[in-house]
């Protein structure tokens, strides 16, 4: 364990992948919200590598938060030799926050980036002078470096349009940028992908979080991929990849393809004072009761709205239980509603339960907002609660189950 300059705990895991390529990446394990938005449980993985030939290449830098730890890491791994490129995948700063230090302590380095990325380049190091030194590669472009080539090949929207990933031609190995990450530091979830006991879990919360809305992008890349005889995928957060990479593409295949990963209902709630939540809770007893063989739950006042967009997309069906609020939509509803709009929610079946004690409206308007969704079924019957569930109303919840289960 390390701290950076201001005394925040980076877990150093400078490791050897194979005899030439190392890993110089860093975890931050005090990172609250990834995106200031994507609560961290377990911290968050920067990920970078470095390729050890006749030429030395370097494959993206990390935050400016794990600074320190990358650099005592890449120069612990260079031991006195100089780096001849810098290969950027993507741009964002999680993964370019030391871009200037290594051009400007490496002065014969070159850097290696999509056109789009290597434009990007003044809007967020001002000044930094890097004319001369950029090289631009687009699709199908390789970079020599001794016994080993990259091949670089386009990727754009997933999630950013500069995006490219590049393929090592000599091992195997897929350096996929952002594609096949996951949330969570290394320390805690393992260093290769085998040793991740619920890789999927908070990859499926990452990918459609910050990829979701992208399914298109992401299945052209796929194409590409499964053109190539890929061994291992090194991404820019998580683990490795190097065991059962069907598994890995079968499920980006899923996610991608807005397809059903998971059969069963999900129920969201989002409630006031209580009311709307028994309704929810009842309909979470009914579906199990008629044999539903999963349901999920997430209470959008309280749980991780991040986790409940996750499940949105999981299962391919969900009802939404939701309170009227001043002539619309109680807000944490509307909130997670237009984070699936965001996010292209598409392709699946929706039930609605209202609340209103004198003019419901939630129901108009969660209409409205799944009416502009593609491929959205909402079924009925429209269930409206005055208040409190009654006796009176298990009849039409019963029919809601019944008919998101048909």
């Amino acid at each position: 364990m390390k701290t950076t300059a201001a005394g925040m705990p980076m877990y150093n895991l400078m490791k050897t992948i194979s005899k030439s390529l190392y890993y110089l990446g860093a975890d931050d394990l005090t990172l609250d919200l990834f995106e200031s938005q994507y609560r961290l449980e377990e911290g968050m993985a920067y990920n970078s590598y470095l390729i050890k030939d006749e030429k030395l290449a370097i494959l993206d830098t990390v935050d400016a938060r794990c600074a320190d730890v990358w650099k005592q890491n890449l120069r612990e791994t260079l031991d006195g030799a100089r780096p001849d490129y810098l290969v950027v995948h993507h741009m964002e700063p999680d993964h370019t926050g030391l871009i200037v230090w290594a051009m400007e302590n490496y002065p014969s380095l070159q850097l290696v980036a999509s056109a789009k990325a290597i434009q990007m380049l003044g809007q967020f190091f001002d000044g930094a002078g890097f004319e001369g030194r950029t090289l631009a590669v687009k699709e199908g472009d390789t970079l020599a470096l001794g016994t080993h080539t990259l091949r670089f090949f386009g990727a754009p929207m997933v999630h950013w349009p500069e995006v490219m990933v590049s393929f090592e031609e000599t091992e195997g190995v897929l350096f996929s940028a952002d594609a096949f990450g996951k949330f969570g530091a290394l320390e805690k979830c393992g260093f290769w992908g085998d040793e991740d006991s619920d890789w999927a879990c908070e990859a499926r919360r990452y990918y459609f979080n910050i990829c979701g809305k992208y399914g298109v992008p992401v299945q052209t890349l796929l194409k590409k991929i499964s053109a190539l005889p890929v061994k291992t995928i090194a991404p820019l957060h998580g683990p490795i990849l190097r065991e059962n990479l069907p598994y890995y593409l079968g499920l980006y295949q899923t996610w991608s393809s807005y397809g059903v990963e998971t059969e069963g209902v999900f129920v969201a709630c989002a409630s006031i004072h209580g009311g709307t939540l028994k309704a929810a809770e009842k309909l979470v007893e009914i579906l199990k009761a008629k044999g539903c063989p999963k349901v999920a739950f997430s209470d959008l006042t309280r749980d991780d709205q991040a986790e409940a967009v996750e499940d949105a997309f999981r299962y391919g069906k969900m009802i939404v239980c939701a309170a009227s609020y001043d002539a619309g939509l109680f807000p944490p509803a509307c909130s997670f509603l237009h984070h699936l709009q965001d996010k292209a929610w598409q392709k699946r079946r929706v039930g609605l339960v209202e609340n209103g004690s004198w003019a419901p409206s939630a129901g108009r308007v969660m209409k409205e907002l799944f009416s502009s969704m593609k491929e959205v079924e909402i079924v009925e019957p429209l269930v409206t609660l005055r208040s409190t569930m009654k006796a009176s109303d298990l009849p039409a919840l019963e029919a809601l189950a019944d008919a998101i289960l048909a």
